[in-house]
């Protein structure tokens, strides 16, 4: 802003002659403190500054200078409750503006520009993008952001979670998308990198992730973690993510992670490739990369395997629970342990090598996926098995039974119905009367429960009996009529000490003999 001549003199007079305040002379002139500031300071008029006047915390400087000294980050809160016990009576918020004063800056770092060759180095990261809710679930939006250090080419995809197979498989991406590997891939101390670390004096002790290990192996290329805290070791990926964040995410809708990822690879050929190249303002992101491609190290022949794995055990019910709900499997495999084989779009379960289902998979939270085989073939076994059960109980207690149920089965007769029917009949009549009533229905040539129970009643007729009614009984009634087998107590006698036949019962250690207690007087009460 230009000061006019007659303004900057004004400036002078009421700051020089009547000495104004500067944010005086702003306020009543209608200009910043700022533009005020300028004026005087290119004048050259600044007048001395006024002698600080005396403070309370004078007396306690070197104390507090000391402790800071020793202490950087110490809270000006626990500060202030150290000098206050040795005699300062000032408050809590004025010191701690003071205290500002005194606290020791650390040093400005300055940092060397590093260079690479072409295909020498790549740098990878994740970054969190906020959560999406899918159904009942709320899941983490998390970004495999990897970047060529040399052409500064951007690969970008979305996951609904950080874990070791999604890390694995933005590689296989990446480097699909790059045509090519690079020799070193720079990681931070994420565990799916480095699972221990220890620095000392000598170097970093470090224990890399053996999955990781495994993938870097099969692809050629040493990964290298940056030290702890240290982000501008791989800066261009952490200046990616940002870029990433303000140029592709923001303000962008989509309608799953599919749409997003679709969106995000359109981008990361386009607008991210078209860029200027930092090292060049006169050729693109995408001319740099063609430069390097070149350098890269080829991919491997086979693809490798970047499913995630995870041993399940399989409970009474016929679902094994991956990722927070339930994938069917058939009911012959329960009670077992299985193996999971997970990627984004499907779930498979194995036992050893065979494949027992294929689910796609879900991203909700507490959701069934089944197969209508799985169930169905469980409840047909169930049927069977409850069928078979009555058929054999009816046929050991009836013989005659089984040749009923054959031609009853010839005549298209349901067999469940005709085993639930005799089955109430052998329940309230018996075994003896069941078998005379079923022999009759077979010497009428009427395979079917009716015919029985009419059998049955024209025997109890004939018999003069009451009708048979039912009683139901407790739990605890029940159990009063089971039968307990008594048992010989003669291996009991086996536990008593057998005395010496050598020794006198009457006699003590000294050998002279003694007097046998005298019997307890008995209890009237127990006499028989």
């Amino acid at each position: 802003m230009a000061i006019a001549p007659e303004l900057r003199a004004q400036i002078l007079r009421l700051y020089q002659a009547e000495h104004w305040r500067i944010g005086t002379i702003a306020s009543q002139l209608h200009l910043h403190r700022d533009t005020v500031q300028r004026v005087i300071a290119q004048a050259c008029v600044m007048r001395p500054d006024a002698p600080l006047r005396p403070s309370q915390i004078d007396a306690y400087l070197p104390f507090i200078r000391d402790t800071l000294a020793k202490f950087p980050t110490l809270a000006a809160s626990r500060l202030h409750a150290m000098v206050r016990e040795r005699g300062y009576t000032g408050g809590p918020d004025h010191f701690r503006h003071l205290v500002a004063c005194h606290r020791p800056r650390p040093a400005a770092e300055a940092y060397l520009r590093l260079r690479t060759l072409p295909g020498e180095q790549a740098q990878c990261d994740w970054g969190h993008f906020g959560h999406l809710v899918v159904g009942q679930a709320k899941r983490p939006l998390m970004a495999f952001v990897m970047v060529l250090s040399y052409s500064r080419r951007i690969f970008l995809r979305f996951s609904l979670n950080a874990r070791m197979d999604s890390f694995l498989r933005g590689h296989v991406l990446a480097f699909a998308a790059f045509g090519g590997v690079a020799r070193v891939l720079l990681y931070d101390n994420l565990k799916s990198a480095v699972l221990e670390r220890v620095d000392h004096a000598g170097g970093s002790a470090i224990r890399f992730n053996a999955d990781l290990l495994a993938f870097a192996a099969a692809h050629r290329y040493e990964p290298r973690p940056v030290a702890v805290a240290r982000g501008n070791e791989k800066g261009r990926v952490e200046r990616s993510i940002r870029y990433i964040r303000e140029n592709f995410f923001a303000a962008r809708t989509f309608t799953d992670v599919d749409d997003l990822n679709a969106q995000a690879q359109v981008w990361c050929e386009g607008p991210a490739c078209d860029r200027r190249w930092p090292e060049d303002d006169r050729l693109t992101v995408r001319q740099a990369g063609l430069v390097e491609q070149p350098s890269l190290m080829k991919l491997p022949e086979h693809d490798y395997p970047v499913a995630e794995r995870l041993e399940v055990h399989a409970g009474k019910t016929p679902y094994v629970r991956f990722d927070l709900n339930d994938y069917s499997i058939p009911h012959t495999h329960v009670r077992r342990t299985l193996t999971v084989l997970a990627d984004p779009d499907r779930v498979r379960v194995l036992d050893g090598a065979t494949v027992l289902a294929t689910h796609r998979r879900s991203w909700d939270r507490r959701a069934q996926i089944e197969q209508e085989a799985h169930v169905q073939a469980l409840v047909d076994h169930k049927r069977g098995a409850r069928a078979h059960r009555a058929t054999d109980r009816l046929t050991q207690a009836v013989p005659a039974a089984a040749e009923l149920l054959q031609r009853a089965a010839a005549r298209g007769h349901n067999l469940g119905s005709v085993t639930a029917g005799l089955s109430k009949l052998l329940d309230r009549y018996g075994a003896k009367p069941m078998q005379a009533a079923v022999a009759e229905a077979l010497a009428r040539d009427v395979p079917h429960p009716n015919a029985v129970r009419l059998a049955l009643e024209r025997a109890r007729h004939a018999d003069q009996t009451p009708p048979p009614v039912d009683t139901p009984l407790s739990q605890r009634a029940r159990l009063l009529d089971v039968t307990v087998q008594a048992h010989a107590l003669d291996a009991y006698d086996a536990l008593r000490p057998v005395a010496d036949p050598t020794s006198d019962p009457t006699s003590d250690h000294t050998g002279e003999p003694t007097t046998a207690p005298a019997p307890k007087p008995t209890d009237p009460k127990d006499e028989p």
